[in-house]
């Protein structure tokens, strides 16, 4: 899939260059990257060249951050600690998802399907995408979630929506995560299920982070949603 890159103080997009895209990817970051820090796994997917896929990879805003001793950086939402009520800065959170929607919007406009959109992210990104896939009210072509988990876990049953109830859910993990602990991890993906969401949990031997074997079952999973 051959590709231009565009950036500007919102985002960093990856389109198509001989066809029109066909299917988006929205691609959160975790805290204190930027937009940029996943561009360069999107050749690593190995995307047939007939793919027609749209990158999106916003910037979050800088904003300050309890456990960065209130210092500003990157971030989707504030987290106090690193205790599952540490991290749910409902206000943050909400804010950031109405941005998300709006991202979404955008490539509906475009003329991108609801079932041609992928929402993804790592860590605090992940769980963005966690927590608005499962709210959004059109049927969405899947959640990809690394090394991350959902957040305001007790207002899933009042808030999920049932357009993506059997959405495809990508859960990969690290065993070792100190970050994002795998057993925080489970906790989500049990929560999810419990709810009769879809979900596939892949678990691999590595740290808060990504590896080869994940990065491959990435690849799979996006191209049967999307190519």
């Amino acid at each position: 899939m051959k590709t231009q890159l565009i950036e500007s103080d919102d985002a960093v997009v990856m389109s198509p260059v001989d066809r029109p895209a066909d299917a988006a990817v929205i691609w959160l970051h975790g805290l204190g990257a930027d937009g940029h820090d996943f561009v360069p796994l999107v050749p690593e997917l190995c995307l047939a060249d007939t793919a027609a896929v749209r990158f999106i990879f916003p910037h979050a805003e800088q904003r300050p951050v309890t456990i960065n001793q209130g210092y500003p950086m990157r971030a989707w939402y504030d987290i106090r600690s690193l205790t599952p009520e540490g991290r749910d800065d409902a206000n943050g959170i909400v804010a950031t998802q109405h941005r998300l929607v709006a991202y979404i919007l955008r490539e509906r406009l475009q003329g991108i399907a609801s079932k041609r959109i992928v929402l993804a992210g790592f860590s605090q990104g992940g769980a963005m995408a966690l927590h608005t896939g499962v709210r959004y009210d059109e049927a969405l072509g899947g959640v990809l979630a690394l090394s991350s988990y959902l957040p305001l876990r007790q207002q899933l049953a009042a808030e999920g929506s049932e357009a993506n109830r059997n959405t495809p859910i990508l859960m990969c993990h690290g065993e070792q995560d100190t970050v994002v602990t795998m057993q925080f991890g489970l906790q989500s993906r049990d929560a999810l299920l419990a709810a009769g969401y879809s979900v596939e949990w892949q678990q691999y031997p590595m740290q808060h982070s990504l590896c080869p074997a994940e990065i491959g079952r990435i690849s799979q999973w996006l191209q049967q949603r999307l190519v």
